[in-house]
């Protein structure tokens, strides 16, 4: 089959595209995909310029993939072959990830596609939905009229949790680079969008809230992000983050009594905890219903073929995307 593997650490170059062996079903619960498009995610840049969790060399990344069911074990109920399937699995080197033709899962990582999306739109959608429900819902544990602060909200998680938090019932201010960019995240529903480097964030942010700040308040961007976010969250609010926030003064974020967060919605992977895997595939499932019922949706900026993964990586490495970047296979 053909694959793209990351064959050292490095920058986008160290992707190579060759073709190798495709996997094959080796117990009664497994189902062998193959796979139309690959999700590309800014973890998929970290691993590849890191190897982060010490893989074995070459290996293929690559978390989020729809595809359709080619085989399936003998134990295997939900699907058969033919079913269109979107699932988040693999792709940090410890089992295999989805820029190939074909991988092989458990039968309960996969979830049946939506019918309302295409395979584009399945392929870009998993780890940012799941990352999202678990930063605003499980972590933060966003409740209807309160207000929340998601940075970044043309990215690829932002505009996921705009639409999520909208419809929990929260009111939703976001902060944008462009004009282009605030128009996006008002037709996805934000109340407010604060263009950081035309307008002051903790000005505004002060004038739209009375002074209090956000109950809520959603880092994706980083440290430094982490660190402007602590004065602008309401006193006894929660501020929740997808970073490593090094190098950080606790001291305000003390006096104001914040519950601190972190989301890394790879932790079951990466730790095997089953029942949190479980509870991810039951998010997908849910957020599922909400894309055939038109409550939601995700935006894909652009398609690339899978020999261009590298090209991909050099994108999402530049910043400021808008929506997600998915490799066509």
């Amino acid at each position: 089959m053909r694959a793209v593997m990351v064959t050292a650490k490095g920058d986008p170059s160290v992707l190579d595209a060759r073709s190798i062996d495709a996997p094959e079903i080796s117990g009664d619960n497994q189902v062998l995909v193959k796979i139309a498009a690959a999700g590309v995610n800014p973890i998929d840049t970290k691993v590849r310029a890191g190897n982060l969790f010490g893989a074995e060399l070459p290996f293929i990344p690559g978390c989020d993939a729809c595809g359709t069911v080619v085989e399936t074990g003998t134990a295997v109920k939900n699907v058969k072959p033919g079913d269109m399937v979107w699932y988040c699995h693999g792709g940090l080197g410890l089992a295999q990830g989805n820029y190939a033709e074909y991988n092989v899962l458990e039968e309960w990582q996969l979830a049946r596609k939506p019918a309302s999306i295409d395979e584009i739109q399945a392929a870009a959608s998993p780890l940012v939905l799941i990352t999202a429900w678990e930063s605003l819902f499980t972590q933060a544990r966003l409740q209807a009229g309160e207000t929340v602060l998601i940075h970044a909200g043309a990215g690829g998680v932002g505009h996921v949790a705009i639409q999520l938090a909208k419809w929990r019932g929260a009111r939703v201010i976001t902060t944008v680079s462009s004009a282009e960019k605030a128009a996006m995240a008002r037709e996805l529903g934000a109340d407010e969008t604060i263009d950081y480097r035309n307008e002051n964030l903790a000005e505004r942010l002060s004038e739209l809230t009375g002074g209090k700040g956000a109950d809520v308040v959603y880092d994706t961007v980083g440290p430094a992000v982490f660190q402007e976010s602590i004065p602008l969250t309401a006193h006894y609010g929660r501020l929740v983050t997808l970073i490593n926030p090094v190098g950080i003064d606790w001291t305000e974020a003390r006096i104001r009594n914040l519950a601190v967060h972190f989301t890394l919605m790879l932790a079951p992977w990466v730790r095997n905890l089953r029942e949190h895997w479980l509870r991810q595939s039951d998010i997908l499932r849910q957020c599922g219903e909400l894309f055939d019922s038109g409550g939601l949706e995700v935006r894909v900026q652009a398609t690339l073929p899978l020999e261009q993964a590298a090209e991909a990586h050099r994108i999402i490495e530049e910043g400021h995307t808008s929506g997600k970047l998915v490799l066509t296979i």
